[in-house]
Formats: structure tokens, C-alpha cells, sequence
């Protein structure tokens, strides 16, 4: 007997497919041209590339071809998991799970060119911008994230109105690249932040998962247990009150 694949099974791989491709070019994204040009991400990606550079280039460590700021990556990324699986949804961090570890994989093979393929910084940060904002975007758009400040900005997201993915990343992002003025020059700022407000911007075009939807239940039975349900398993507040049918006059509740 042949294997009988579900459309539930379907849609499984097809959503951790989608995501792994998401993260393949957010990575080419980084190694191609944000890496070469010495610039950084945002977020706790940002703080691992910085981290990464700190070893490398003032103690000595980890200096061989393998880029390491994926590995440092994944580690810093631990606690935001905990958050993502009690806070946002299992499913989330499942998925959160296998964009993060294939991210770690490709940002260590993806090579880092010798030569930067684009010269001007300036470019370079725009176009990775745009790879890294759209990598990102896909994974989102699969249920997924990147990690880091993706698992922020969808926990905010879900509590409060108004709030986008890449909007709150791109506050948070002010604290790390505050970091490379110091370190680095702040010519080296404004370009990671130029690159930062890129990637930020196809994300929220690329992403819709960060639209508020509202739901109104109409029943005619005791909405006790509708409520306990939507507060325990949703961790959300919700509110019913008593009406009439407009035809029927009958009473129902909202």
C-alpha cells in the first residue's frame, strides 16, 4: 500500500519548506553583502555578530573561515524560545525552531565572499536589506521567525494594537547599532541603520501575519465556557453582554 500524505501533513512541510527558504536568503543576504561590507545586523543577531568580532578580531578566537555569529546566534536565542512556546504558540516556536537552526546552518556555509561583491556600502546595505527583509518576511508568512527581535515583535504584536513586526524591531535595533557608533565609527552606523530601515521595510510589506482581526460570537447558550476557553488557551480577554434578535426578539448573547 502506498503512503497516504494528509493535507494537514501537506501543509506542515510546506509551511518549514517555506520558512527554510526564507532564512537560505535572509543568509545570502548577510554573507553576501552585510558581512564583506563590515556592517551589522540588528537585534540579537546584531549582538552576536558584534560579539563574533570582538573575539575574532581582539582575542584572537574562532579565526578561521566558518563564521560563528550563527552559532553565537542560536545560544543567545534560547531564552526568546521559552517566550515564543509559552507565550505566543507551540506551533510558533516550532517553526521559530527549525527557521533558527537552519539560519545558524546557512550563515556557517553560505561563503563569505574575500572580495565584497558590491564596493560602495552604501548599496551593499540597501541590497542586503532587501534580501534580509524579504528572507525574513517568507518565514513569517509561514508561521515562523528568524528568532531574536522577530519573537519580540510578534509577542508585542498579538498584546497591543498598532505595533508591527518591523516597526518594534527597528526601536530596539537604535540600542545595538548605538553599539557600533561606539565601536566602530559612527560612518559604520549609519549605514547598518540605513540597511536595518531597508530590511525592516520589505518585512512589513512581505509579512501580514501582524494584521489585528476581531471576532464576535453570537450564542443563545451559556458564553461561561466560550470564555474560558478563548482566556486559556488564547491568553486573551474577551467581553459578552445580552441581546435581542432582531426578528425573533429572542434572547442571545455576544
Amino acid at each position: 500500500m502506498g503512503v497516504v500524505i494528509t493535507h494537514k501533513q501537506m501543509e506542515f512541510w510546506k509551511r518549514n519548506i517555506t520558512a527554510v527558504v526564507g532564512m537560505l536568503i535572509f543568509s545570502m543576504g548577510i554573507n553576501f553583502f552585510i558581512v564583506p561590507a563590515d556592517l551589522y545586523n540588528g537585534g540579537v543577531l546584531g549582538v552576536s555578530q558584534i560579539i563574533r568580532t570582538f573575539l575574532v578580531r581582539y582575542l584572537h578566537l574562532f579565526s578561521g573561515s566558518t563564521d560563528i555569529a550563527g552559532v553565537i546566534n542560536m545560544l543567545l536565542n534560547v531564552p526568546l524560545f521559552i517566550l515564543a512556546y509559552f507565550s505566543i504558540s507551540k506551533n510558533f516556536f516550532a517553526r521559530t525552531l527549525v527557521c533558527v537552526v537552519s539560519q545558524t546552518l546557512f550563515l556557517s556555509v553560505v561563503p563569505i565572499p574575500a572580495k565584497p561583491i558590491v564596493a560602495d556600502a552604501l548599496s551593499a546595505s540597501i541590497i542586503g536589506g532587501i534580501f534580509g527583509g524579504a528572507g525574513i518576511g517568507i518565514a513569517l508568512r509561514s508561521g515562523g521567525s528568524s528568532g531574536g527581535m522577530d519573537i519580540v515583535g510578534m509577542f508585542f504584536t498579538k498584546k497591543f494594537k498598532g505595533f508591527s513586526v518591523g516597526r518594534i524591531s527597528l526601536m530596539l535595533n537604535a540600542v545595538v547599532y548605538g553599539i557600533c557608533a561606539v565601536l566602530f565609527g559612527v560612518q559604520t552606523a549609519i549605514y547598518c541603520i540605513i540597511y536595518s530601515a531597508v530590511s525592516m521595510l520589505v518585512t512589513d510589506r512581505t509579512h501580514t501575519q501582524n494584521i489585528n482581526a476581531e471576532v464576535i460570537i453570537f450564542t443563545k447558550k451559556e458564553p461561561v465556557q466560550i470564555m474560558d476557553y478563548i482566556v486559556k488557551q488564547f491568553k486573551r480577554d474577551a467581553t459578552w453582554w445580552e441581546a435581542k434578535g432582531g426578528y425573533t426578539e429572542e434572547k442571545t448573547l455576544i
